[in-house]
């Protein structure tokens, strides 16, 4: 692992890890948009493992992989953040719908269905769903979510003052706990798929195979629990 002169052997460590980026990013090819290429995740992932070789002082071994596999994952975000991977029309469709999910519930005190989101937005149910396909790429946390339109950080109004980025924020343990609450309350199906795909770790079509339902179904499905998760994380600030 070390070259003559004491240094770790980057070609021998690339070669090692390299099985390591390509299995993080076809996870999170999993959720994206077709227009998103596994080469770019791959590159960007391999910056990260670079980094990860820089910044690492201990031994290699398991707990490098580890450390190494956060530093791959969080270059693979960055890059798809600096690339604005989701469309931003596609975008404010599903922030629609997460206003559409919370007024919803408010007025029934209880989750929506799928038709009923779909009349609320005037779409037809066949029309929602192919949005929901669309959208797989729809994520927990986009970073203009932490800003209201006078500037006031979301954060800041619910976890107290901080220096810290927004990612470093996501981290605190209130923050975590509410997330928790919050999908607990999904309906069945969506909380199996959030926990096959987030705690099991399989992709969608091992998800179906266990649901017995079609990839497309579990992408809908998953597109629909971040969005209900987002309608209560989120929604409801907008229209203070």
């Amino acid at each position: 692992m070390y070259t003559a002169a004491g240094h770790f052997d980057r070609e021998q460590l690339v070669q090692q890890y390299a099985p390591l980026v390509k299995r993080i990013a076809h996870h999170l090819m999993a959720r994206l948009p077709a227009n998103v290429q596994l080469e770019d995740l791959v590159q960007n992932g391999m910056i990260g493992l670079l980094d990860a070789f820089t910044r690492y002082e201990e031994g290699l071994g398991a707990q490098f992989e580890t450390y190494a596999s956060q530093r791959i994952r969080g270059a693979m975000l960055d890059g798809l953040r600096d690339n604005d991977w989701l469309p931003r029309n596609l975008r404010r469709e599903m922030r629609r719908v997460e206003a559409a999910l919370h007024e919803l519930e408010q007025q029934n005190g209880r989750m929506p269905s799928e038709g009923e989101l779909a009349t609320s937005l005037g779409m037809s149910l066949a029309d929602y769903q192919k949005l929901l396909q669309e959208a797989k790429g729809h994520q927990l946390v986009y970073l203009d979510d932490f800003a209201s339109e006078d500037g006031e950080a979301y954060l800041e109004r619910h976890l107290g003052s901080s220096e810290d980025d927004p990612s470093a924020r996501l981290e605190d343990k209130d923050w975590r706990k509410h997330l928790v609450r919050v999908i607990g309350t999904l309906p069945e199906r969506e909380k199996l798929v959030m926990a096959l795909y987030y705690d099991e770790e399989l992709n969608l079509k091992e998800i179906g195979e266990v649901m017995g339902v079609s990839e497309s179904r579990v992408c809908q499905l998953h597109s629909q629990a971040i969005s209900r998760i987002r309608s209560k994380l989120f929604a409801g600030e907008r229209q203070k």
